[in-house]
């Protein structure tokens, strides 16, 4: 078998299964994948916490399915396959042959964000492809200098940035590194990068034409989830946990090349590292080297200097080179004793990961005494709302208002999908429009045993208690408590217009 039929058997049959598993097994999707579908379902130019990409993916698999919520598990898959598409491509261009290249995307698959987070879609899984694309393209534009090449890196780029803005710290390694290196300073002053940034910028318009109508929503959200140190330990501790996190995340890559080389590769490793071989251009080396730790360094030194904790998850994207730069330093597979027991190691990686997003689906409940996100019985609750709400109004349930998982679900599996009015905040729904709310009425919605909505909500309502509740059973065989949701309809007029002073 060739080395690219490998690969393509080898990333397509992980792809499919890691699709098809949790389409085959989850109940209910994941909190992420929730909140996606019920941004989506309003087609807007951004919201709360994120560009829209992801929201507007999951909308269009939404549509496109005739309202089935499988299609974010695909679009995981997706995200991943086009992703190892780009890391064969890449490793071709640094000038390995076609079985490094395999191993490279062997490597990468191995990698913790490439196993258990992938059925939660979200712009961390979605920036997969988009940082392995705009690598590749970067790299193919400063070898051939096609304006071709600059232009889609420009509209990648901007893809990405309606995606996530953690893509723009790519874009300044990238640009770091056209100012830095005089072989790709020499493209400063020819057409393509300024068509690059052009396209970018242009493409951007509508997305900053928005953040600027809402006063910087999703950045406001972003920097009140910032979390500052609170001493001086927390500017050393933060970035070391930042970067601990991502080395566990290679664990399945340390512990692949383990097996290849075998307790007699390691005795005889030093010795036959140091053996000639086909070395790639030096340019190329220092190209792989650069885009595999600029990154990584940036976020240590920016945790470091501000001593904010960065989410572990934003390391998804960082590391789809992680693959290729062991198999360029390491020399692999040359080096290797015992290849076979290497693809044995990485199949009984990706075996265990894909054995435990079945058992979270189907085993778990039998031991888990806490409620999970996938088995939350989310269509039952919103026809049973959307049901209470036609035989009291009559009318179709337009709008609905509450923390984001509950109000979140019942505009996913309600069958008239009403918007979500999260927290009754129009500044955190910004797709609201009021005197239309005002018309239809609205339903408050709330999950546990308290007899009053969640605080935000009484700012509104300071009287409001809850007008029925009922509990449900989870989506599982098991111990799993059931879930008890309130409910509190606000009749048509009688909506509040803010918080009571």
């Amino acid at each position: 078998m060739t080395a690219s039929r490998a690969a393509l058997l080898y990333a397509g049959l992980l792809c499919l299964l890691y699709a098809l598993i949790p389409t085959l097994t989850f109940p209910n999707p994941p909190l992420d994948v929730v909140e996606g579908f019920a941004w989506g379902r309003e087609l807007q130019l951004g919201y709360t916490k994120h560009p829209p990409m992801q929201a507007w993916l999951l909308e269009a698999t939404y549509q496109m399915s005739g309202g089935q919520t499988s299609g974010a598990y695909w679009l995981s898959a997706l995200s991943a396959a086009i992703g190892y598409l780009f890391i064969w491509k890449i490793a071709r261009r640094l000038g390995l042959g076609d079985w490094p290249a395999f191993w490279a995307i062997v490597l990468t698959s191995v990698t913790f964000y490439f196993t258990l987070p992938m059925p939660e879609f979200n712009p961390n899984i979605l920036q997969i492809p988009i940082w392995a694309g705009m690598v590749l393209l970067f790299h193919r534009a400063l070898d051939k200098g096609h304006l071709l090449d600059w232009i889609l890196l420009g509209a990648l780029a901007a893809f990405g940035l309606y995606t996530k803005y953690f893509v723009l710290l790519l874009i300044g390694t990238i640009g770091l590194y056209a100012l830095v290196f005089a072989d790709a300073r020499r493209h400063v002053l020819t057409l393509g990068p300024w068509v690059c940034g052009l396209v970018c910028v242009a493409l951007l318009v509508p997305h900053v034409t928005w953040l600027r109508e809402t006063d910087f929503l999703t950045l406001q959200y972003a920097a009140s989830r910032s979390k500052p140190a609170t001493s001086f330990v927390g500017h050393i501790f933060n970035p070391l946990n930042f970067l601990a996190a991502q080395i566990g995340n290679h664990a399945g890559l340390f512990l692949v090349v383990l097996a290849g080389l075998g307790w007699t590769g390691l005795k005889s490793f030093k010795d036959r590292i140091h053996q000639p071989d086909l070395r790639p251009k030096p340019s190329d080396d220092r190209f792989l080297l650069w885009f595999a730790f600029i990154p990584l360094a940036v976020v240590l030194l920016a945790s470091a200097a501000t001593g904010n904790e960065f989410e572990h998850m934003w390391g998804t994207p960082m590391f789809v080179l992680s693959g290729v730069l062991a198999v360029r330093f390491l020399h692999l597979p040359a080096l290797w004793p015992f290849p076979r027991r290497a693809i044995t190691a990485a199949i009984a990686i990706q075996a265990i990961f894909l054995t435990v997003i079945f058992g979270q689906a189907v085993l778990e409940p039998h031991w888990k005494t806490k409620q999970t996100r996938i088995h939350y019985p989310g269509p039952e609750v919103a026809q049973h709302l959307e049901a209470l709400w036609k035989d009291r109004m009559g009318t179709e349930l337009a709008y609905v208002a509450g923390d984001m998982w509950s109000a979140a679900n019942v505009t996913l599996h309600a069958p008239s999908r009403p918007s979500m009015f999260y927290l009754h905040d129009q500044l955190l729904s910004p797709w609201i429009d009021f005197q239309v709310v005002q018309q239809k009425g609205l339903l408050i919605v709330w999950r546990g045993e308290q007899e009053t909505p969640l605080p935000e909500i009484l700012q509104h309502y300071p009287d409001a208690v809850r007008e029925g509740s009922k509990t449900f059973s989870y989506q599982a065989s098991g111990d799993i408590p059931d879930a008890t949701v309130n409910w509190l309809i606000i009749p048509p007029g009688e909506v509040s217009e803010g918080p009571e002073k």
